[in-house]
């Protein structure tokens, strides 16, 4: 593909080709009229020299007779010759009395001159002219143009018109054919420059257009304010360009979609590799101590009634764990989803609060926790009631495994503008656990699946890793914030829910 340059110099362009071909074509039109006038200029020349030849020839003729239309004495009519002829053509007239050798000349006769006639008399057969309608005939002699006869006299007449008068009028027709065409080459130029400069104008501006079209800029367009071709081919131009914006759009657009399809499906992908990679390893733990204590439990089995009792119950524990583990994957996974429709209503987020604290009380009771909890006033928020109940039963039960044997958990709930939309109001609950800070890479990581803090504690109390996953789920199909912080002793889990614009409480009343 041959490289664009911009618009090309002068002697490259179309406007410099326009005007050679105009001039060339103007030349060759001058040239063949030249030529054709010249031959015209010496036919027309012969032909009004024949003419006059004639008339003079006649008017010579008549001068020999008389009224009854005899023959006078040459010597009587050649005298009379001066001022009695009608001579149009300014020929020189000779007049020869062949029989009484005589000559009459209207020009002094050199000897030259003589021998000329001579020589011309002696060419031509008089006789044959005699018997002829036309007793003359004419023919080139030297640089002349002759018309050579016989009278009704019988003499002979020679009348000559020098050829000198035609090339005359040839070299000034040539020079005045030169100076007319270096006029019209002039002024043609002139014009055909102006003339082409006005229709390539368009064509470059569009030429540039085409180049930003080509760079898919559809901001600009091609001039189409003319009524003839070029603004025909400018409109054309400019529904491409418009055509091809809304072609690249969809190409775009059907791009992106394409791209977003492929990271879904590679994000479904890893998710589900990462979900049989984390399931195979949370499972191998209680199936190896299912298969350990079952094998112990068959060789035991007559043995002792108390550690078949003891081999049971770790059975039906780990059982009851692998059991739990697959309910909350199988939630985990249709709240990633979307395949959980939510519920959303008005309801008492307090009672929901006191309710989950309520039943969560005998293992706090076991951990001697302080527990520190809002008050009983009414706070109304939009949301999937089922849902934010688990949301907070896992930060709960999070805060349980977590707090200092003796230490503190307290619940706040507090009505605050939102931070992502100023304009909306939010009701934010959190739950503080007194206790081990996180670090940096956990504040960042506690909300991945199966990610664990510290995974032999986990195992004690058989967290799966699973919980605050959940919430996340949860709050992202809400649309609604959610996190962790450092508090000063401990750490802090919050999450946000739409007010009704009912106030919120700040009271906290020790249980």
């Amino acid at each position: 593909m041959k490289e664009w340059r911009g618009v090309p110099g002068f002697r490259h362009s179309l406007r410099f080709r326009l005007v050679i071909l105009v001039l060339l074509t103007t030349v060759v039109a001058i040239f063949a009229a030249w030529i054709l006038s010249n031959n015209l200029t010496k036919s027309f020349y012969i032909l009004d020299a024949r003419s006059n030849l004639i008339t003079t020839y006649e008017s010579c003729n008549q001068l020999f007779l008389d009224a009854s239309g005899s023959p006078r004495p040459f010597v009587i009519a050649a005298e009379e010759l001066y001022g009695n002829v009608e001579n149009p053509s300014n020929a020189t007239i000779f007049i020869v009395d062949y029989k009484n050798s005589e000559l009459y000349s209207s020009v002094v006769v050199s000897d030259k001159t003589a021998r000329s006639l001579q020589e011309l008399i002696d060419l031509v057969d008089f006789e044959s002219l005699k018997e002829s309608s036309k007793k003359y005939k004419f023919q080139y002699h030297g640089n002349s143009y002759d018309l050579i006869g016989l009278l009704d006299n019988d003499n002979i007449i020679i009348l000559e018109r020098p050829m000198e008068q035609l090339n005359s009028s040839i070299l000034f027709s040539t020079r005045l054919f030169l100076i007319v065409a270096v006029v019209i080459l002039s002024f043609e130029a002139s014009i055909v420059l102006v003339i082409s400069g006005t229709l390539t104008r368009p064509i470059i501006r569009m030429s540039h257009a085409a180049r930003r079209m080509s760079k898919l800029d559809f901001e600009v367009k091609a001039p189409e304010d003319r009524s003839d071709e070029i603004g025909e081919l400018g409109h054309s131009m400019n529904e491409m360009s418009a055509k091809l914006e809304a072609t690249v759009s969809e190409l775009k657009s059907a791009n992106a979609t394409l791209a977003r399809d492929i990271q879904e499906k590679e994000r479904i992908e890893e998710m589900r590799s990462e979900f049989l990679s984390h399931v195979s390893h949370e499972l191998k733990t209680p199936l190896a101590l299912i298969q350990g204590y079952a094998e112990g439990l068959k060789d035991t089995v007559n043995d002792d009634p108390e550690s078949r009792e003891f081999y049971c119950d770790v059975i039906m524990d780990e059982s009851a764990k692998m059991n739990t583990l697959i309910m909350q994957l199988l939630n985990l996974n249709e709240l990633e989803f979307g395949n959980t429709p939510l519920n959303i209503v008005r309801f008492d987020l307090m009672e929901q609060i006191h309710g989950i604290l309520l039943a969560n009380r005998l293992p706090m009771e076991q951990k001697k926790v302080r527990l520190t909890a809002p008050g009983d006033k009414p706070v109304y928020v939009w949301a999937d009631a089922f849902k934010m109940s688990e949301v907070f039963t896992n930060y709960l039960s999070n805060a349980i495994h977590y707090v200092d044997e003796g230490g503190e958990i307290r619940v706040t709930v507090e009505e605050r503008t939102s931070e992502s939309d100023p304009g909306k109001k939010v009701v934010r609950v959190s739950v503080y656990n007194q206790g081990s800070t996180l670090s940096e890479e956990a504040l960042s990581k506690v909300f991945v699946k199966f990610y664990k803090v510290d995974a032999a504690r986990t195992r004690t109390y058989g967290g799966s890793g699973i919980g605050l996953s959940i919430v996340e789920a949860i709050q992202k199909s809400h649309n609604q914030d959610y996190g962790v912080y450092n508090a000063e002793d401990g750490v802090v889990f919050y999450y946000e829910l739409d007010s009704t614009d009912t106030g919120a409480s700040d009271t906290e009343d020790p249980a």
